[in-house]
C-alpha cells in the first residue's frame, strides 16, 4: 500500500465479515492459521529486504544525470538519447554543457559551489530550450536552437553521486514558485476554522483533490504497529470508499516507510509505463548502482506496481506527513487513468503537506497538553493528600475518585509491605500480590500494557478487570506498587481486505493482495491503550511519591537518631542512678537489720511494724534498682556470641528455682534441645526471666506445669515457654514487653515490670523476635526466635552501629 490502496474495478464490494478472537488467522483452522502466519512472515521478510532505493531506472516522464565533481557525465538515463540525437553511451565522460548548454551548466556549478545539496534536492530553475549538438571537435561545436520543451531542473548529492533531474516544464513562466501561492491560499485560510485532526484531514483531502484532479484522495495515519487507518476521504462516485478502514502494516514495508520520511512526495504517473534504464547501471566512481532515495523520478518496485493494478489504480501520488520527526501518515491520491502531475503542483502539494503536518502536531500537542494539565491537577490533589497523612496508603484510599481518574481506569490497587488495598473493579488480593511479584521480577520502572494476558498468562482469568495495567513502583527496595487496571475493550477492525500477504507457491516470490473487500476482525483480551501523557504523568507521580517517602524516611531517620541519642543518655542516666542508689539502699537494709537485731526487744510493736515496712520497701527498691541496672547494661554491653548448648543452660537456670518450688508441685517438661549461637550470659538472663514469670504466675495452681520447646524453621529457632498459670487478656499483649508494664496488681503478684522488657532487648540484640499468647485463667506462652545465621551488632568508635556475620547455629 506504498501510496494508498484501491480495489480492483468489478471486485464485489459487499462486506465479507470474518470474525476472529485475537488475530485474523484465529478464525481459521489452527493448521491453516499457522501456514498463513508463516507465509505472511516470509512475505514481509522478502518485502523488507527488497532494495527499492536502487531500482536501476526512472519513470519515463523525466530524465536523469549523474555527474562527477568536475560536472562531467558519469551516468545518464537512456531516454536522453532522444534529446542528444545520439546513443546515450556517447555522452558519458562529456561535460554537462554539451547536453544542457552553458547557462544550465553554470547554474549547476553555482549550486554545487554555494548550496547544501547533501540529501536535499534543490530546485535551481528552468533549462532553456538550447542544446549543444555534437560536432567533430570542441572548437567546431555550433550553437543550435532546437525547438523543444523547457525543463524544470533539480539537483542533489547522495551516496557519492551528484544527481540532476529534468522534467518537462508545464508552467507558462520561469517563476514556478509564483503559481504555488494561489494553489494553497484557500487552504491556509481554512486552517483557522478547524479544531480537530479529523476535521483537518477532511479539509486536506478535499484541497488536494481540487489541486491535483485525482479521482480519490485518502488521508490515513499509522499506529504503533505500522497499520494505517483512513481518517478522511474525498472521491468521485465511481470509486469505492475506504473511509474508516485499516490497511495492514505489511502493505508498506519497513524500508518504504523509511523512504517516505526522506522523500516527501512520490508520484507514479503511469503504472504501465516502462522504466527507463540508467546507463551504465553501476557508477564508475562508487562501484555501486546509484541510490535514488531522494530522486522524485525513481521507478517503483514491480511488486508495488502489481499491487496498484490489483487495486485498479493506474496513477498515484503520496505526500508524507511528518510529525515530530516521524512518519505520522500519508495523503494518498489514486486515479483509474495515468496522471502526470505538473512539477509546480507537486511542489505546492508538498508545501501543503508540511502545513498539514505542522497543524497535526500543534493540534495533537494542544489536546495532549490539555489532558496532561487535567491529570496534573488531579495529581496535585493526590500529592496534597499524601503530604497530609503519615501513611500514603490511607491518603490514596481516602481519594478513590482522584486515584481512578488520574489514570483513566476503573480499578486500582495499592501494594505495600505484603498487604493489598483494592479500590474499584480489580482482581482479588491474591492475584494482585502475585502480579506485584511478577512485576518485580520481570519489569523495571513504570510499566504499562494494554495486553496483560499476553505478558502474564494468569491475567487471562481476569480480562474483565485486568486486560491492561499501569504499574508504578513506589519503592526502590521493597515490592510496593500502585497499580491501575483497565478491563477488556473488545473492538472491531474493518480491514481493507484480508490482511495477509501471500507467497507464490511456484517460485516463492511475493504476490501482493488482490482482494480489498472489507474484512472484519474482533480484537479481544485488550484494554484501551495507555496514552503517552498518562505514562508521563505516571512517571511524575512516581517521582513525587519517592520524594515524599524519602523525605519521611529522612525525618524518621532524624527522629531515630534523636531517639537513639536520648536512649543512650537515658541508659547512661539509669545506669548511673541505679549504680549510685544500690549502696544507699543496701545501707538502709543493712542498718535496718542491725537495728532490729540490737534494739528489737526495746521497740514497740508499732515501731517494729514501721521497721519491717521500711526494710521490705528498701529490699524492693534494691531489686528494682538491680533490674534497672541490668536493663541499662543490655544496651551497653557488647555481645559475645558462641555456640551455646541449651540443655546445659536450661538445666542451670531451672536449678536456680529449686528452693522456691521445693514446697510446690511443679512439672518441668523439657525435651532434648539443640545448640544455638548467642551470648550465653544474656540468654541465661532471658530464660531466667521467662521461667521466673512461669513459676510466679502458676503459684495459684495446685499442680503447675512449665514446658520449654524449640522448633526449627529454615532460618531460625523458635524457643517457647508455656505455663498453665493465670494467663492474660490478649488485648493487652502489646503492653507485655514494655518497661514497667504490669497486667496484674502488685498485691497479687510481686515484680518490677522490667523482666519481659529485658527479654525483648536481649532477643532484639540477637536479631530475633519476641511475642506472646495467653488466655485468662488458662495460661500463657512466651516465644522468641534466634536466627540460625547469627548477626551480632557492635558499635564503632564513632558510635555507628555495624552488622557482622557470625557462624551459623548447629542443631
Amino acid at each position: 500500500m506504498s501510496s494508498g490502496s484501491e480495489p480492483t474495478p468489478g471486485v464485489d464490494a459487499t462486506a465479507r465479515a470474518a470474525v476472529s478472537d485475537i488475530a485474523y488467522s484465529s478464525s481459521l483452522p489452527n493448521m491453516k492459521a499457522r501456514q498463513l502466519a508463516l507465509a505472511a512472515g516470509a512475505a514481509n521478510a522478502q518485502c523488507d529486504a527488497e532494495p527499492i532505493h536502487i531500482p536501476g531506472g526512472i519513470q519515463p516522464h523525466g530524465y536523469l544525470l549523474c555527474l562527477s565533481d568536475t560536472l562531467t557525465i558519469l551516468q545518464a538515463s537512456e531516454n536522453l538519447a532522444v534529446l542528444a540525437k545520439r546513443p546515450v553511451e556517447q555522452l558519458l565522460g562529456e561535460p554537462v554543457d554539451v547536453l544542457l548548454g552553458i547557462t544550465a551548466a553554470e547554474q549547476i556549478a553555482h549550486a554545487v559551489a554555494s548550496a547544501e545539496l547533501d540529501e536535499t534536492p534543490l530546485y535551481i530553475g528552468v533549462v532553456e530550450n538550447v542544446l549543444y549538438l555534437p560536432a567533430a571537435s570542441a572548437q567546431e561545436r555550433p550553437i543550435a536552437s532546437v525547438d523543444g520543451p523547457e525543463f524544470d531542473i533539480t539537483i542533489h548529492r547522495h551516496d557519492g553521486n551528484l544527481i540532476v533531474e529534468l522534467e518537462i516544464a508545464r508552467h507558462s513562466n520561469s517563476d514556478v514558485f509564483a503559481s504555488m501561492y494561489p494553489l494553497v491560499r484557500t487552504f491556509t485560510r481554512s486552517l483557522q476554522d478547524v479544531e480537530t485532526v479529523t476535521e483537518l484531514a477532511e479539509l486536506a483531502v478535499q484541497e488536494v483533490r481540487r489541486m491535483t484532479g485525482f479521482g480519490r484522495v485518502l488521508l490515513y495515519n499509522f499506529d504503533e504497529e505500522g497499520r494505517s487507518h483512513v481518517l478522511a476521504e474525498s472521491k468521485d462516485d465511481s470509486y469505492v470508499s475506504f473511509l474508516n478502514q485499516t490497511f495492514p502494516a505489511s502493505d508498506i514495508p519497513r524500508q518504504a516507510r523509511a523512504l517516505y520520511v526522506k522523500q516527501r512526495v512520490r508520484l507514479v504517473a503511469d503504472v504501465d509505463a516502462k522504466p527507463v534504464r540508467i546507463v551504465p547501471p553501476v557508477s564508475p566512481v562508487t562501484g555501486r548502482p546509484p541510490d535514488l532515495t531522494y530522486t522524485s523520478l525513481r521507478s517503483f518496485s514491480p511488486i508495488h506496481l502489481e499491487y496498484m493494478r490489483n487495486m485498479g489504480t493506474y496513477a498515484s501520488m503520496s505526500v508524507s506527513l511528518i510529525v515530530r520527526g516521524k512518519l505520522w501518515g500519508l495523503i494518498s491520491c489514486h486515479d483509474h487513468d495515468a496522471q502526470l502531475v505538473p512539477f509546480e503542483v507537486r511542489m505546492a502539494i508538498e508545501h501543503l503537506g508540511q502545513l498539514v503536518s505542522l497543524q497535526i502536531e500543534a493540534k495533537e500537542e494542544r489536546a495532549e497538553a490539555a489532558y496532561l494539565q487535567s491529570l496534573r491537577s488531579t495529581m496535585s490533589r493526590l500529592i496534597a493528600r499524601l503530604s497530609e497523612h503519615e501513611d500514603y496508603r490511607v491518603a490514596l484510599e481516602s481519594s478513590p475518585d482522584d486515584l481512578l481518574c488520574f489514570a483513566g481506569s476503573r480499578g486500582a490497587a495499592i501494594v505495600a509491605d505484603g498487604k493489598v488495598t483494592l479500590i474499584g473493579f480489580t482482581p482479588d488480593a491474591d492475584t494482585v500480590l502475585a502480579l506485584a511479584q511478577w512485576l518485580e521480577s520481570s519489569t523495571k520502572g513504570v510499566y504499562a500494557t494494554d495486553a496483560l494476558p499476553e505478558e502474564w498468562p494468569r491475567a487471562s482469568r481476569h480480562i474483565d478487570t485486568a486486560s491492561g495495567i499501569l504499574a508504578v513502583p513506589i519503592s526502590q527496595i521493597f515490592r510496593n506498587y500502585v497499580i491501575w487496571f483497565r478491563p477488556e475493550t473488545a473492538r472491531t477492525i474493518k480491514w481493507a481486505g484480508e490482511p495477509v500477504k501471500r507467497v507464490s507457491s511456484q517460485d516463492g516470490s511475493v504476490a501482493p493482495r488482490k482482494d480489498f473487500a472489507p474484512w472484519l476482525e474482533i480484537v479481544r483480551n485488550r484494554s484501551l491503550r495507555w496514552r503517552p501523557v498518562e505514562l508521563e504523568i505516571a512517571a511524575e507521580f512516581r517521582a513525587s511519591m519517592l520524594n515524599i517517602v524519602l523525605r519521611r524516611a529522612e525525618e524518621l531517620a532524624e527522629l531515630a537518631s534523636e531517639l537513639s541519642r536520648a536512649n543512650k543518655e537515658l541508659e547512661a542516666f539509669s545506669y548511673s542512678v541505679s549504680h549510685d542508689l544500690r549502696a544507699p539502699l543496701r545501707h538502709i537494709a543493712g542498718y535496718g537489720d542491725l537495728l532490729r537485731e540490737t534494739e528489737g526487744e526495746t521497740l514497740s510493736e508499732r515501731s517494729k511494724r514501721f521497721l519491717t515496712n521500711m526494710l521490705d520497701s528498701a529490699r524492693l527498691a534494691g531489686v528494682l534498682v538491680d533490674d534497672l541496672l541490668t536493663f541499662s547494661q543490655m544496651g551497653r554491653a557488647a555481645l559475645r556470641p558462641v555456640q551455646v548448648d541449651l540443655n546445659q543452660l536450661v538445666q542451670s537456670v531451672v536449678q536456680e528455682f529449686g528452693a522456691e518450688t521445693a514446697n510446690r508441685k511443679v512439672e518441668w517438661i523439657i525435651p532434648e534441645l539443640p545448640s544455638v549461637t548467642g551470648d550465653p550470659a544474656f540468654l541465661q538472663i532471658a530464660l531466667r526471666n521467662l521461667f521466673s514469670n512461669a513459676v510466679k504466675y502458676t503459684r495459684t495452681r495446685e499442680s503447675a506445669r512449665i514446658e520449654l520447646s524449640v522448633n526449627s524453621t529454615t532460618d531460625e529457632y523458635i524457643v517457647s515457654v508455656r505455663d498453665n498459670g493465670v494467663g492474660f487478656n490478649m488485648k493487652y499483649v502489646n503492653k507485655l514487653f514494655g518497661v514497667f508494664q504490669r497486667l496484674h496488681r502488685a498485691e497479687e503478684f510481686d515484680g518490677t515490670g522490667i523482666g519481659l522488657a529485658n527479654v525483648r532487648r536481649i532477643i532484639e540484640r540477637h536479631d530475633g523476635r519476641t511475642w506472646a499468647e495467653g488466655r485468662e485463667g488458662e495460661g500463657a506462652a512466651f516465644h522468641f526466635s534466634l536466627p540460625k545465621v547469627f548477626r551480632t551488632d557492635s558499635v564503632d568508635a564513632d558510635g555507628r552501629r555495624r552488622k557482622s556475620r557470625a557462624a551459623p547455629s548447629s542443631g
